[in-house]
């Protein structure tokens, strides 16, 4: 709440009972209970809240009854409901000009005076006459009937105009009739528990209704202008609008709302109040029954001093655009009240609110920024200044805050790109006076798209690449590159690195990454579309990163399978060292190249016994581990699965070759590739030696189920021995049984028997057929 009005006395312990009041300019009508019009002079003392009260005139025998005052300053002429009928007087003198004799018997009127565009004053009124409501303009100093006579549903209590319709207050329930020629009557709601109705004309050409201790706003549809209804602390008696403010007279004192914001302003007590009138934008007269106070405007300076302490920026706004400062200051006022507006909106997290008031006021974006963490250098972060301390902000807020700059600063960016080639001068205006300001185009377009960037790496990832890739990009190259990097968005930062032209660190950055596993650059297909799109203007780039490509994609060929002379004669050339010994190899390697013929240097390092260099040319360099098997002539394969588990657990270092140029990374122990061997060729491992090979860190799980393996295989090959010994058994005793049954046949040879041979007695036979002889009956 702040100090709107001062309430000055006007007329003090008035011995006559006032009824109504009117005002204009400096002069004040009193219409008293016994019928007398008492005017007054009202002039205020320069430079203080004073005023002189003058009794110009007092006319005792102005009515008998005066119910109701009207004055139209521009037709300089007073209109008054007088014993029930409406008379006309002029201003000055008080002489009656008319009377409306159609009207003899009202009870209530109202008036409504429009302004043209020509500038011509048109007034209208309408006079409640029972259950009739009666519709007059005012022409050649007298009244004329506008239309026919409305038929109302009941006896108006209150009414008002409201641009092309009348908002009427019956006892019960509010009604609208509309100036359309028919009179159409259209029923709005229930009065309320009120026992007058009360409806007021707005300075906009609404009109104000009460319900009980509710007022809401209407159009000349009848359909309420405001989302929510004013609420007072008591039932208003009577109301008067004096933008921003709405002045409601209660019970008790009286009470200064705003519609919007809607803000109670200021409580002023006084003692029974009862009428209210007023004059224009600062003269407002409140009554009582034998009181008049004057309501005198506190300077809009002051007001607005006390509204931004109180960080009511709103209704500050508003007083602002009513100050008589010329209109650069005016305006330089509105823009800095608009910026501590829009700032009060971040601070409440009304981050698209304040972000929509920034943008309408040009402010710098760079400020805007600011108001956000860790999105500006913060060397220039420091430079900056505002009102009050920063909310700190963090997670599902924070986020919200990204998405409302992030419709900010595309906005603003759109604007700067369509101005970018423009000769004329760019200024932007600070958030606070003092603070400098980005005066450069191209700088400010820098800074929000690296800004964006940053936005949108925190919110959505997915609109990082599309920015990067538009052709007027201003990202701020080192700034960029770090978040990115920070962020592991190493495939956003190839694209920067290529709009920007910077080719070379794009294609380390993708050498980098190609043999990272979990990279999405992993590979070499990225480097390869990379070096295509890239001109002849950059073949020496093109010639340094395709090397290693050219490597790795090759579909590789064994030695001595390549196709025409090259693999025929090196196929000749295996079979000669593998088979000759007709040569020395210690003088022969010597004559072999070292980035090149791998195969052939394995096989006379093995010739030469060093084992190891060959196996670690296999297993290291050629990555084929069948020939590593293949390459000891030993009496068992332990000790080439043996050698060949501790090369890949205990590398040794590039150099262990000697001078082989060629681009090796240092060997790296590979304990997965080690345990597929323990897996596949665990049968042919000397168990307790590989075990001790295993270093000290591998998991428990891993060697255990090497030694199930192990275990598995011994059970199973004892099966089979156990298996084979029983068959062998088996067969052993068959044939001692076969045996032992042919050794019971016998055979009685005497001499009496004759050889089949040669038909003659045993004894006599010849000795040819004698072995026949036994031959023949061991068969038997």
């Amino acid at each position: 709440m702040h100090d709107a009005y001062e309430p000055v006395p006007i007329l003090e312990k008035l011995p006559l009972q006032i009824d109504c009041l009117a005002t204009w300019d400096d002069w004040l009508l009193v219409g008293t209970k016994p019928g007398h019009l008492l005017l007054y002079r009202v002039k205020k003392d320069a430079g203080t809240n004073r005023f002189e009260v003058t009794l110009e005139k007092s006319n005792k025998n102005f009515s008998k009854k005066i119910q109701q005052l009207f004055v139209v300053s521009q037709y300089k002429i007073l209109v008054s409901l007088l014993e029930n009928n409406i008379h006309v007087h002029d201003l000055l003198t008080f002489q009656q000009i008319t009377v409306v004799s159609k009207a003899r018997g009202a009870t209530l009127f109202a008036c409504d005076l429009q302004q043209s565009s020509s500038g011509e004053a048109k007034l209208r009124m309408c006079v409640a006459v029972k259950r009739k409501i009666q519709l007059y303009y005012w022409k050649d100093r007298d009244f004329h009937e506008l239309q026919g006579d409305v038929t109302a549903p009941d006896i108006p209590k209150s009414m008002a105009w409201c641009e092309n319709s009348i908002c009427v207050g019956f006892k019960r329930d509010y009604y609208l009739i509309r100036m359309d020629g028919r009179g159409t009557v259209k029923e709005l709601f229930p009065t309320g528990k009120q026992l007058e109705p009360l409806v007021a004309p707005l300075a906009d050409g609404k009109v104000a209704v009460g319900q009980d201790d509710l007022t809401v706003v209407l159009n000349e549809e009848g359909v309420c202008t405001q989302k929510c209804a004013l609420n007072w602390t008591d039932i208003p008696v009577a109301m008067e609008h004096q933008p921003p403010y709405i002045i409601a007279v209660l019970p008790r004192y009286v009470e200064i709302r705003t519609l919007e914001p809607r803000l109670l302003v200021q409580s002023v007590e006084l003692q029974r109040p009862r009428f209210i009138t007023s004059a224009g934008s600062n003269v407002v007269y409140v009554a009582s029954n034998h009181f008049v106070w004057r309501l005198v405007p506190i300077s809009i300076a002051s007001q607005i001093r006390q509204l931004l302490q109180d960080k009511q920026f709103e209704l500050a706004l508003q007083l602002a655009k009513m100050k008589d400062d010329s209109d650069a200051d005016k305006r330089q006022q509105i823009h800095h009240i608009q910026n501590l507006f829009a700032f009060n909106l971040y601070c409440q997290k009304r981050f698209d609110d304040s972000m929509q008031v920034f943008a309408k006021l040009g402010t710098d974006p760079t400020h805007v920024i600011g108001l956000y963490p860790d999105l500006l250098p913060s060397d220039y972060r420091k430079q900056l200044h505002y009102p009050n301390p920063l909310p700190t902000l963090s997670g599902a807020e924070l986020e919200k805050a990204h998405l409302a700059l992030i419709d900010y600063l595309t906005q603003k960016r759109s604007h700067l790109v369509k101005q970018l080639n423009d000769s004329d001068p760019f200024t932007t205006s600070p958030l606070m006076e003092g603070t400098p300001t980005i005066k450069s185009r191209k700088k400010l377009l820098q800074i929000i798209d690296t800004t964006l960037l940053k936005c949108y790496l925190h919110t959505n990832v997915a609109l990082v690449s599309p920015l990067l890739r538009l052709e007027n990009n201003h990202c701020h190259i080192e700034e960029s590159e770090y978040v990115l990097k920070k962020a592991h968005k190493y495939s956003e930062l190839i694209i920067l690195y290529e709009k920007k032209g910077l080719h070379q660190k794009a294609l380390q950055v993708l050498l980098d990454q190609s043999t990272k596993a979990n990279s999405p650059l992993k590979g070499h297909e990225r480097t390869v579309q990379y070096l295509q799109r890239l001109g002849v203007e950059n073949l020496g780039m093109i010639f340094e990163f395709s090397p290693w490509v050219l490597k790795i994609c090759v579909p590789a060929v064994a030695a001595g399978k390549e196709s025409g002379e090259l693999g025929e004669y090196r196929n000749k050339l295996l079979s000669f060292l593998e088979v000759s010994s007709s040569y020395e190899p210690e003088r022969l390697i010597s004559d072999f190249p070292f980035d090149g013929l791998l195969e052939e240097r394995a096989l006379l390092l093995g010739r030469m016994g060093k084992h190891e260099q060959a196996l670690f040319i296999y297993v290291h360099i050629l990555k084929d581990t069948h020939m590593a098997e293949d390459h000891y002539h030993t009496d068992t394969v332990r000790a080439v699965y043996l050698s060949l588990l501790r090369m890949y657990l205990s590398p040794p270092d590039v150099h262990f070759l000697g001078p082989i140029k060629m681009e090796l990374c240092e060997p790296q122990a590979n304990l997965q590739a080690a345990l597929k061997v323990l897996q596949l060729h665990h049968s042919k491992l000397n168990t307790t030696k590989a075990i001790n090979l295993l270093p000290a860190n591998t998991q428990i799980r891993e060697i255990q189920v090497f030694l199930e393996s192990v275990l598995e295989e011994k059970a199973g090959r004892k099966r089979f021995d156990q298996v084979l010994k029983s068959l062998l058994q088996a067969e052993f005793l068959r044939v001692q049984e076969e045996r032992i049954f042919h050794q019971q046949v016998k055979c009685v040879i005497t001499d009496e028997k004759t050889c089949r041979v040669c038909k003659k007695k045993i004894g006599n036979r010849c000795a040819s057929c004698e072995y026949l002889m036994l031959l023949q009956y061991s068969v038997l």
